[in-house]
């Protein structure tokens, strides 16, 4: 089964993490720290002979006074020379590591524009790329944190202020209490009640804590559900709807439910925007041992500036109805089964939706007709 990574996991970087490793996957910092215990004790044991050595010149004891003073003399200018080198190496050390730990305290303090110069040896500059790349990530956060609250409440906005200003009217007797002044007010909770969910699916799919349920799937099966559910409406709206599947194609360790609403985001999405006497195709196919889903529609497209964000949270069409969560819902059930989606657009060209599932290990002969 592959390892699911979490979408805030920073980009190349290994998941799940390698353990017992120091930076970079290496178990360099244990060795040099080691180098360093060695390192100083030689040097401590040197230095007290040629101390040794110079207090007995001094004194007058042993054959050889004058090559231990000297002696002697030449340990006290390694001693002090040592500790000049000892004493500029912690200085460069002490400088950089104040720089992260006064950037710490800033960044609990709730203060996330806060950079760490790259400065001193090489690993605490990766040090400081390392925190300043957390940072980053932080900024990201708050800004998309705010930006959801905000989305939210405009989304919220509409629903509440039609059930406040019906309800007004029934409680002050301008309407009737009947079918047609109370019908708008379900409608309204329901509207409600989707964008809740949606948001609950999203939430929790991004935070890696969306359950699924994993189980052999077959693909053609997964097409042939979703065409047909989606066959009525295409015939009232005079597209035409068909599907391929391959022959032989690996099954999939997928939720068909979850594997399913993608589908039907896709084919929704496809449908509102491929006018009468439009195509909609869906296929599935091999790709190097995974399967792809293609959703191919001859309708409006998308314009350019607006492709790279159809997968982003509130972002929709000038004429769609939704509240703009059905592509980045899919994208996270995509993501959760460790496949990825991507979108394909030209105006007035139409638009192709793909995504990729990892197989699932063994081969399933089906055959469909479209």
């Amino acid at each position: 089964m592959p390892e699911f990574r979490p979408p805030w996991w920073p980009e190349g970087e290994p998941f799940p993490p390698m353990r017992g490793r120091g930076w970079g996957g290496r178990p360099r910092f244990p060795r040099f720290l080691g180098f360093v215990v060695v390192v100083f004790f030689l040097f401590t044991f040197t230095s007290s002979a040629l101390a040794l050595a110079l207090l007995s010149g001094a004194l007058g004891i042993g054959h050889h006074r004058g090559l231990a003073l000297a002696a002697g003399l030449l340990g006290l200018v390694i001693l002090f020379g040592g500790l000049a080198v000892v004493a500029r190496g912690v200085r460069r050390a002490a400088a950089p590591l104040s720089d992260v730990m006064e950037a710490a305290d800033r960044v609990a303090a709730g203060d996330h524009d806060v950079q760490v110069p790259e400065r001193g040896p090489r690993r605490f500059r990766r040090l400081a790329r390392s925190f300043n790349a957390m940072t980053e990530r932080l900024r990201a956060s708050e800004r998309e944190r705010r930006n959801l609250i905000a989305d939210v409440a405009h989304e919220l906005r509409t629903p509440l202020t039609v059930i406040q200003g019906q309800t007004e009217g029934l409680l002050d007797g301008l309407y009737p209490a009947d079918r047609e002044h109370l019908e708008p007010l379900l409608e309204e909770t329901r509207v409600m009640s989707r964008l809740l969910n949606d948001l609950l699916t999203l939430s929790t799919a991004e935070a890696g804590a969306l359950q699924l349920h994993r189980e052999p799937t077959v693909p053609a099966t997964l097409v042939h559900e979703a065409v047909e559910s989606f066959r009525g409406p295409a015939a009232l709206a005079g597209v035409t709807l068909d599907a391929h599947v391959n022959s032989s194609l690996p099954t999939l360790d997928a939720d068909p439910v979850r594997i399913g609403e993608v589908l039907a985001n896709l084919l929704s999405n496809a449908l509102r925007h491929t006018p009468s006497g439009g195509r909609i195709s869906v296929s599935a196919e091999s790709a190097g041992g995974a399967v792809a889903f293609v959703v191919t529609d001859t309708g409006s497209g998308i314009a350019p500036e607006a492709l790279p964000h159809v997968f982003d949270r509130f972002v929709k069409a000038a004429d769609s109805s939704g509240a703009g969560l059905g592509l980045a819902i899919a994208k996270s059930l995509v993501q959760a089964h460790g496949g990825t989606i991507s979108a394909e657009s030209s105006p007035g060209a139409g638009t192709t939706m793909r995504f990729v599932l990892p197989g699932g290990g063994s081969s399933a002969i089906v055959r469909m007709r479209a």
